[in-house]
C-alpha cells in the first residue's frame, strides 16, 4: 500500500501481475515512467492481457522517430490482441504539438512551426519546482544536467509528431537546456532563492528538414516568469498566430487522459498517436 499515513480505498500493488489478478478492467490509465525503454515490458504485458491503454509516458507520445524498435513491438502486440494503446498528456500531447497541427488546418501551407510555452513556477507545485532545478547553484544544475537528471522529457517526440503531421522528412532533432538565473531574491516552495541561484530552466528543441530548422519548440519554466502562456506561430504565405492563457499543466494532463478514454476504446487496434484519433473533447470528470 502507499505510505500515506491513512487507509486508502484503492489498493496499491507493486507488481503488475498482482494488480491484474482477477481483474478485467475496460482500460488502463498508465503513469509509471517517462522513458519508453524502461516501461516497455509494462506495455507488452498490458497488451497481452488484452487491455487498452492511455499512458502519460512522454516517450510513447510519438516514438516512431526516436524509439522505432519499441514502437514496433508495442504496435504488433496491440494489434495481435485487438486493443489500442495511446501516449498523451498536455506536453507532449496537446499544447506544444497537437494544437499546432490543428491550427495548420486553416493554412494553405506551412513553412515553419514555432511554439513557445512559458510556465510561472511560483504558482506550481513543489515537486515541479524541484524537478527543474529551482534553488540549485549553477554548478549543481550543470552537474545534474550532465547526468541526465534535468530537462523536460518529450520535446523531441513533439517535434517528430509535428513533422510527421505536416509530411516533412525530419532529419534530426537538437536540444539545448540552460538554467534561468534569479535576478533578485525570490520566494519558492523550496525556500528563498538568492540572486544568482537557479529559478528555473529554458529548454529548446529544434527539428531540421533538408538542413533547415523548420520546427522550434521553446519551453521556459521559471519563478515569476513574465508573460506566462502558450504561443503558436505558423509561418507561411498566410501566417497564423495564437496565444492561450490559463492551461494548468497538472489539471490539464488529468483532463486530457480521461477525455481520451472514449477515443481509445473506439480506436483501431495498434499503437496510435493523437494524429490517429478524432479531436478530443471534454467528457466531464
Amino acid at each position: 500500500m502507499a505510505d500515506l499515513g491513512r487507509p486508502q480505498p484503492v489498493p496499491v500493488q507493486t507488481d503488475l501481475s498482482a494488480a491484474l489478478q482477477g481483474q478485467k478492467p475496460d482500460l488502463v490509465l498508465h503513469a509509471t515512467g517517462s522513458h519508453l525503454p524502461s516501461v516497455l515490458p509494462q506495455f507488452l504485458a498490458l497488451a497481452e492481457a488484452g487491455l487498452p491503454v492511455v499512458s502519460t509516458c512522454e516517450e510513447l507520445f510519438y516514438p516512431w522517430f526516436h524509439h522505432p524498435g519499441e514502437a514496433r513491438q508495442i504496435d504488433e502486440a496491440a494489434k495481435r490482441n485487438g486493443i489500442a494503446i495511446l501516449g498523451t498528456g498536455i506536453n507532449p500531447g496537446f499544447i506544444m504539438d497537437a494544437m499546432a497541427v490543428i491550427l495548420s488546418a486553416v493554412c494553405p501551407s506551412v513553412t515553419a512551426v514555432r511554439v513557445r510555452r512559458v510556465v510561472d513556477l511560483s504558482i506550481r507545485r513543489k515537486q515541479l519546482q524541484q524537478k527543474v532545478g529551482v534553488n540549485m547553484s549553477t554548478a549543481e544544475f550543470a552537474a545534474q544536467k550532465a547526468e541526465g537528471g534535468l530537462g523536460h522529457i518529450g520535446l523531441p517526440e513533439s517535434v517528430a509528431m509535428i513533422a510527421a503531421a505536416l509530411g516533412w522528412p525530419l532529419e534530426r532533432v537538437e536540444q539545448t537546456l540552460d538554467p534561468v538565473i534569479a535576478p533578485c531574491l525570490l520566494d519558492s516552495a523550496l525556500g528563498p532563492v538568492a540572486m544568482g541561484r537557479v529559478q528555473g530552466q529554458h529548454q529548446v528543441a529544434r527539428g531540421f528538414v533538408a538542413g533547415v530548422e523548420r520546427i522550434t519548440l521553446e519551453l521556459k519554466m521559471a519563478l515569476k516568469a513574465p508573460d506566462a502562456g502558450d504561443f503558436v506561430d505558423l509561418e507561411g504565405p498566410e501566417p497564423v498566430s495564437s496565444a492561450i492563457r490559463g492551461v494548468q499543466g497538472d489539471v490539464a494532463t488529468a483532463a486530457i487522459v480521461v477525455n481520451a478514454i472514449p477515443r481509445v476504446l473506439a480506436a483501431a487496434p495498434g499503437l496510435c498517436s493523437m494524429l490517429d484519433l478524432p479531436p478530443l473533447r471534454s467528457v466531464g470528470m
